[in-house]
């Protein structure tokens, strides 16, 4: 998308101030009610880091302790709080330590935008000091992004990017800008974006495909709906539970999906995918219709595309056109907004039971209860299980607590066992499942929803990739709860090498440190929890201590995750065992 194509649908205003690039930056931000950036500074990016001092009454700048945990951090803010995260780092490595956590956010569809420093453009292409070109690094990871070397580019580009990272389906904006454009002066005012000629971002929902899936919804006898995150992107949790309801059609969701709807729910019949509950696993491939609405039919939810819900027609409502017929064929596609969409949608459907049809769903997770979720969180063994703590505090948040788990076996457990009653309550790395994760998108979400309980419910293995930002949580005052599930194994991997190699625990068994000691090291409140009798009240002295606090609970060390569905295989070859 070329700069020159931002349409001029607005008034220029005609007072000017002369400002340094770096400042220009700064007045960009506040236009775009942007009050926290998570970053790190360095040599190419210190003037507007200079500049950010003058205005720290203005924008909180948190200093996190790894450029990776800055994306991440703005990831949690960014999907709490609705609005777009920002990080900041400097050029060479403190760019390229950004890039895990912008392709995280693309895939994920997290709006961010982040500001990398660059040397001067007399530099460029010289390999000069901490050089590297984070344009064509992060081409591939990016919604877009764009090199200033003017400084009268600022505030046009600056403009654009928040309206690309924001608008239709959300994604990371990088923008990097050279040393001489943050000290060039020139005459600043700023117009926000509302609208580029070449960027249709939310397309319109056309009457006739409306209409179709209708029909085709009204005279099904085995509908089934399938949620992801687009409901919560698009604010459509009302409209989504009304059409619900009217219709009477079980519902299930994705690990993003997650919150839209309350678990307590009777038409929310649980998680799909890999480790997703039995039912909707197994019964999408006996529905009639199948209603996608705001998710992308990823592998870890079909399983085996060849038997994937073969029998069903498809109605697919997205955002997206490059998701349609991507991975799944579809029968009728609903281009557009899922809250608009689903408006317009509501009036033409009939309401409906279909109570025979939901009572397979009640009589499939019995056995799953049975055979697994009583023995996940009401254990006969002696060693804790990941289960339990999920439940535990559940107990303690009645169902309220945002929680932010990493990748693994936890995140499993935990998106499977936690009560979640209002939305954006489910914070976790989905496509690009980056270990690491919880723990500094925990500190963004609990910035951005101070008012919040948030529990990051990370794995021992994870935890040690970002465990440093323990220092960004003390230096914030941060009053986040961090859980850490140890098992002194990578969990997931292990129980694939038990599952599928013969047990060959190769390179996955943890020596982990002392976490408590080192939790103690950053002055922040801790407890080790290893006895079941002692569980209750660990986590009633951790959700009522103010300010942060580690709780450690060593669980059962080869604890595997069920049902599981192996991978490649078909949805209705899930394993209980």
């Amino acid at each position: 998308m070329d700069i020159n194509t931002v349409e001029e649908k607005h008034i220029i205003p005609t007072i000017t101030e002369r400002l340094s690039g770096s400042e220009a930056l700064i007045k960009c931000l506040l236009a775009e009610d942007v009050n926290t950036i998570y970053g790190y500074p360095g040599g190419a990016i210190m003037p507007i880091y200079d500049k950010l001092h003058q205005y720290q009454d203005k924008i909180h700048h948190v200093l996190t302790r790894h450029e990776q945990g800055a994306t991440h951090a703005a990831q949690g803010y960014a999907r709490i709080s609705g609005k777009v995260g920002v990080a900041m780092a400097t050029s060479g490595p403190g760019a390229t330590n950004l890039i895990t956590g912008i392709a995280d956010a693309q895939i994920d569809s997290t709006p961010l935008v982040c500001i990398t420093g660059q040397v001067a453009s007399h530099l460029l292409g010289s390999d000069a000091f901490q050089e590297t070109d984070i344009v064509g690094i992060s081409t591939p990871v990016t919604k877009w992004n764009h090199q200033i070397t003017k400084a009268s580019e600022i505030p046009e580009v600056l403009a654009k990017a928040f309206y690309i990272a924001k608008s239709g389906r959300p994604g990371p904006v990088l923008i990097d800008i050279t040393k001489d454009a943050q000290f060039e002066e020139f005459d600043f005012y700023y117009k926000k974006c509302v609208g580029i000629r070449s960027y249709k971002p939310v397309p319109v929902a056309k009457d006739h495909s409306i209409k179709a899936a209708a029909k085709l919804i009204n005279n099904a006898k085995k509908p089934f709906i399938v949620w992801g995150q687009g409901v919560i992107l698009s604010e459509a949790e009302d409209i989504f539970k009304a059409c619900i309801e009217k219709t009477g059609i079980p519902a299930a969701w994705t690990i993003l999906g997650a919150s839209a709807l309350s678990t307590s729910h009777p038409l929310n019949v649980g998680m799909l995918g890999m480790h997703g509950n039995y039912a909707p696993n197994v019964l999408t491939n006996e529905c009639d219709v199948l209603i996608a609405i705001g998710m992308r039919f990823d592998d870890r939810v079909t399983g085996d595309l060849n038997t994937y819900a073969k029998q069903a027609k498809v109605i697919h409502f997205e955002i997206d056109p490059a998701e349609i017929d991507k991975n799944v064929k579809t029968d009728i596609a609903v281009l557009g907004d899922a809250k608009t969409s689903l408006t317009k949608l509501l009036p033409k459907l009939k309401a409906n039971n279909h109570s025979d049809w939901l009572q397979k769903f009640k009589d499939l997770y019995k056995i799953e209860y049975e055979k697994v979720i009583k023995n996940d969180i009401h254990p006969t063994k002696e060693g804790l299980s990941m289960g339990e703590v999920i439940q535990e505090i559940n107990i303690q948040t009645q169902g309220n607590a945002a929680i932010v788990s990493d990748v693994g076996q936890h995140q499993m457990i935990a998106c499977r066992y936690a009560d979640f009653k209002q939305t954006k309550s489910n914070i976790t790395s989905g496509g690009l499942g980056t270990m690491g994760f919880a723990l500094p998108a925990a500190i963004g979400a609990k910035m951005a929803a101070p008012q919040r309980d948030v529990v990051a419910v990370i794995g021992d293995g994870g935890y040690q990739m970002t465990i440093q930002e323990l220092g960004t949580v003390f230096q914030q005052n941060i009053d986040l709860k961090i859980v850490v599930l140890n098992n002194n194994f990578l969990g997931m991997v292990r129980q694939w090498q038990q599952l599928f190699f013969d047990k060959r625990y190769a390179s996955t068994e943890m020596i982990n440190p002392d976490f408590i000691a080192i939790a103690r090291g950053y002055f922040i409140n801790a407890q080790k929890v290893e006895d079941r009798k002692n569980l209750a009240r660990a986590v009633k002295d951790m959700m009522t201590t103010k300010g942060p606090y580690v709780l450690e609970v060593c669980v059962e060390k080869e604890h595997n995750v069920f049902p599981m569905v192996p991978s490649g295989a078909s949805v209705s070859d899930i394993r209980l065992q």
